[in-house]
Parts: C-alpha cells; structure tokens; sequence
C-alpha cells in the first residue's frame, strides 16, 4: 500500500470551525475533508433531516411519469414493475410494488432470468407483458439504454417509465418518461442516486399527490439505504439522509423480509458496512444462484412466518454462492499463474464452465491478489458474458468504450461494468483492453492506496473522540470512516499472529508510559517481524469499539502497519 496523507486545511479555516463548532483541530479537520466548513453545513452533516431532501419534481420528466401512473391507477390499468436482479434493482421492484399495490390491485412484478435473459429489458419481458395485458411497464434501475426494447414494447402498445441511474447512451429510449439524473438534460441537484434512490423519488412524488409527506414513507427506507450501500453510490447529500434514516427503518421496525434476514444472522444493531456484508449479499444471491423473484417475494411478504421461511432459502443460496464464488476465485487465480500472467495492466480470465451469477464477486477478489482492472468472462448461450470491476481512480467503463468494436452490448458505472461478446472475439478485445489500459492508467493506481485523514497520538485517542467519530456514520463512498496515522509506537511484548492460518495480528502498542491500547490487524499476518522486539512502527488505522461480555473498550482497527 502506499499511504497518501491528506493535505492539511488552512490553519485559518481549522480555527474557525473549532470555535463554531467547540471541537478539537482532529475532528474539524475531518470535517473540512468532507468538505464541512460552516456551522450550518455541520449540523446538516450530524443531524440529517428530511427537509434536505430534494423535490422530486426538479427530475426531467418526474411531472410526465407522475401523470401517466395517476392515469393508469384512474383507469384500473395493469401496471407491470421490472427491475434488475440485484440487490438495486430487486429492492427497487419491492418498493415501486408495495406502494403502488397501496393504490391499485393491478399490480404485477417481473425480474429477468440472470441466464435465460441477461441484464436490463428483454423481449420476453414484453411478450409476457402483451400477453397479460400489461399496458405500462415502470422499469427500475435499468432502460435508459433500451432503444430498441421500448421500441418494441411500442409497437405492442404498452408504455414504458424508465427509473435509472446508469449512464445513458447517445440516444434516450422513445419511452413516455426517463428519470435520471445523469441524463445531460436533467437539472436535479443530486446525480448520485441509486435506482431504489430514483424509485423512491417518483413515490414520494405520486405521494405528494395525495397530501402525503416524504415522512409518511419511511416504511420503505430499509429498502433504500440497502440499495444505498449494496450499489456503492456516495453517501453524500440525499444519499446520507436516506441511508441516516433507512438505518434507523432496519433496526427499530424493518419490513418483515428484512427482520428474517436480521434474524437468521442474529446481530443487535446494524451499520452499513452490516448492511452490504450481510442483508445485501443474501438479497444479491437469489438473483445469483436461482432468481431475483425470491428477493423480490421475501422483501415483499407482509406476514413474518413466511417471510422466515423465505429467508431460511435465501440464506442457502448465499452459502452456495460462497462456496461457488470461493471455488472459481482459486482456479482464475491457478488460470492466471498458469499462462505466466502475474505481471500486466489488466486480468482478464475465462473458463465456460464459471457461473455466471458470481464472475463479478470473483473479479473483485481478483482485485485483492492482483491490484488491476479486472474482468471474468464466461459462456452464455452462444455468448460470452463478463463482469467488470476497476481499481480506485480508474474508469473501467470508458476503457471498455474504447474496445467497443468487440462488444456486442455493455453497461454499468466508473467502477464496476457487465458486458457480452462473440467467443471469436475475445483473444482481440484482451489484448485490446489490456493496450487501452496500458496507455491510459496512472501506474500509481495499481498499487492500493490507503488515505490518511490525520496524524495523532495515542494520546488523543480517547471515548470523547469516538462518541464523535461515530456520528460521522453512516460511512461509504464520498464519506469513509476516518482513518489516522501515528508514528512511532511499538508492542508491549505480546503481540502475536490470531486466526486460521495465522493470518490477522493481535498487539498491544505504546507510545508513553500512559498511552497502551489494543489493536487488531486482519490479514496483517505476514507482517509480525515488523512488531517483533519492541521495535518502532508506524500504524495506519480506524478507531473501533470492542464489545466484550459486556464491557466495551476502544481497539484500533488496523489497516497497515510500516518499519
């Protein structure tokens, strides 16, 4: 890792938010990293609040689509609700359905078969559509690519509203509305909505029509902060407000799919990093290993007893989506050594065999041996399908654009990106990509960077701070949970290697006499020398609460640790 140290504010500005705030020079340097620097902009930060939330009706076409679903709900229409089957867009379906079943009964669900149709709209989609009767689809988290699949659903007479957050094309689909705010037309002030983000933007628009309040939709918020942090969007501006208040939705009254998930992994109170590592993976593995409709009935099931029963399923597939994702990460990894890969700007791996619905789980743990823009191709039908996943700073999905000329179809973000071709064209598109990355990525990015919000001592280190520290939660993208640096500390004597394998340390460090506190460092294993002997180290780190048979005591969480 190299460690990048973040520049310092101006000492004029730490001095100003110490005194309107009453803070140390530590937290207001935080702040002033997230870009807080006035008291209001504080308490906004702190103490998130409805009110700022945005109007739905600054989206492009929120005032189109409002009017068409009112239409449809006047005129008793049959409303078809199409989602992605991933944790985004299965969460999306399940909020989009459980409020407009609140108005209309003609209300149906449909997600994609992950093999039988790939990603986004399909034909059979619309088929089934126009053989039921369908007259208006509202498709989330996906569409705004589908020129020529709302062309189609035209000629059948049935509408389409498009709730998506992906980037669009060139050309927008001829549908009746297309809410999203990366479209360049699109004034809405915040572009870093998820598709339930999006979603719940039109509800909390069609609800305003009623006399209703965004406070008289907090039921749907554990949808939302879920798809929140599963899709790795900012938690910034809206995104934090929802995510604040989705939290508080999933630990005081979740809907019932949610408390069986909760339940089956019996923890008290959950975070967002619990929400990723463990609602979310369960919701993304239905889609995975069987079909995204078992998400979308568990997260609609409005009697428990069903819900559990649901969950306990959803819960099998995530242990067979471990055990799969586990046994394909080992043989990319011996794929790799075996064609003298190691060295190079991009993994690029395929075997026709690798399921499809966990090529992305495996790319990203490709990322963790070999640190490179990465995708995992395999056989779909007389295709190839492949998942993309980047390293932080580089964007994969304009690398990918420039290998277009061997892609039959692809979509996705900055990060993380799917994609289909024809078998002959792969050997082409990988020493294309791996040229294209070649040329454009900064060679620093392919080494992990670790970002240093500040430097202190152990002594600084006290409950006071992390009372603060954690209301800077809920942590993500845009606001990562603080990490600190200090330098010359070294072990009591006790330190040792913990875990299968030996692969975590456990050490109680020292700066002075007075300052000892526990630290943990998981998969730090292979760097015991540097703590041996009482030598000096520096320590990159996060500041933690350990809860034992009921005591709690602060630990640092390590991230690296330097001679």
């Amino acid at each position: 890792m190299r460690w990048t140290l973040k520049p310092k504010p101006k000492a004029s500005k730490i001095e100003d938010l110490k005194k309107s705030l009453q803070v140390d020079t530590t937290v207001a340097t935080l702040l002033l990293h997230r870009g807080i620097e006035t008291y209001e902009a504080a308490k906004t930060f702190f103490r998130p609040s409805f009110e700022d939330l945005h109007d739905p009706f600054l989206m492009k076409d929120m005032d189109v689509a409002v009017a068409r679903i009112e239409k449809a709900i006047a005129q008793g229409e049959n409303i078809m609700v199409y989602g992605d089957y991933d944790v985004d867009g299965t969460t999306s379906v399940a909020l989009m359905s459980s409020y407009l079943i609140t108005r209309i009964e003609s209300v149906a669900t449909y997600i994609p078969d992950r093999y039988d149709e790939g990603y986004g709209i399909s034909y059979k989609g619309i088929d089934f559509a126009h053989d039921n009767d369908f007259s208006l689809i509202i498709a989330l988290d996906c569409g705004v690519k589908a020129i020529d699949k709302v062309a189609y659903a035209n000629e059948k007479a049935i509408d389409f509203i498009i709730c998506d957050h992906h980037r669009p094309g060139d050309k927008l689909p001829d549908a009746v509305a297309i809410l999203d705010p990366k479209r360049d037309d699109c004034n809405y002030p915040f572009k870093e909505l998820c598709g339930c983000g999006v979603g719940f933007k039109l509800i909390t628009a069609l609800a305003s029509n009623q006399g209703q309040t965004v406070q008289d939709l907090t039921e749907y918020l554990d949808l939302v902060a879920t798809a929140i942090g599963a899709d790795i969007v900012p938690i910034v501006d809206e995104n934090r407000a929802l995510a604040y208040f989705g939290l508080q939705v999933i630990n005081t009254n979740p809907r019932p799919g949610m408390k069986a998930i909760i339940a089956e992994v019996k923890k008290d109170v959950l975070t967002i990093t619990d929400v990723v590592f463990i609602i979310a993976p369960r919701i993304n593995a239905a889609g995975r290993m069987k079909h995204g409709n078992h998400a979308v009935t568990l997260l609609t099931e409005t009697d428990f007893n069903l819900a559990a029963q649901y969950a306990v399923d959803i819960d099998q597939f995530n242990t067979d989506r471990r055990e799969t994702d586990k046994r394909i990460t080992e043989e990319a990894l011996i794929q790799i050594e075996e064609n003298n890969e190691q060295e190079g700007f991009t993994t690029v791996v395929y075997r026709e065999d690798w399921h499809k619905g966990v090529i992305g789980i495996v790319a990203s743990r490709l990322i963790e041996t070999y640190y490179r823009p990465t995708l995992v191709f395999t056989k779909s039908g007389d295709k190839l399908a492949a998942s993309a996943r980047s390293v932080s700073g580089f964007d994969v999905y304009n690398a990918l654009e420039a290998c277009s000329e061997y892609i039959e179809q692809f979509g996705g973000h900055k990060y993380a990106a799917g994609l289909t071709m024809r078998p002959e064209n792969y050997e082409a598109f990988k020493a294309k990509f791996e040229s294209v990355v070649k040329e454009t990525i900064d060679p620093k990015l392919l080494m992990r960077e670790l970002k240093i919000d500040s430097e202190i001592e152990l002594g600084q280190i006290n409950d006071k701070l992390m009372r603060i520290l954690k209301q800077f939660a809920p942590f993500g993208p845009g606001n990562l949970s603080p990490t600190f640096m200090t330098q010359n500390i070294k072990d009591t004597g006790y330190g040792k290697c913990v875990g299968e394998d030996d692969n975590h340390i456990r050490l109680t460090v020292t700066q002075s006499f007075n300052d000892k506190i526990v630290c943990i460092g998981f998969g730090l294993g292979d760097k015991i020398d540097i703590i041996k002997n009482k030598k000096l180290f520096s320590a990159a780190y996060s500041i933690d609460e350990n809860h034992w048979n009921g005591n709690v005591s602060l630990q640092l969480k390590l991230k690296d640790i330097k001679e």
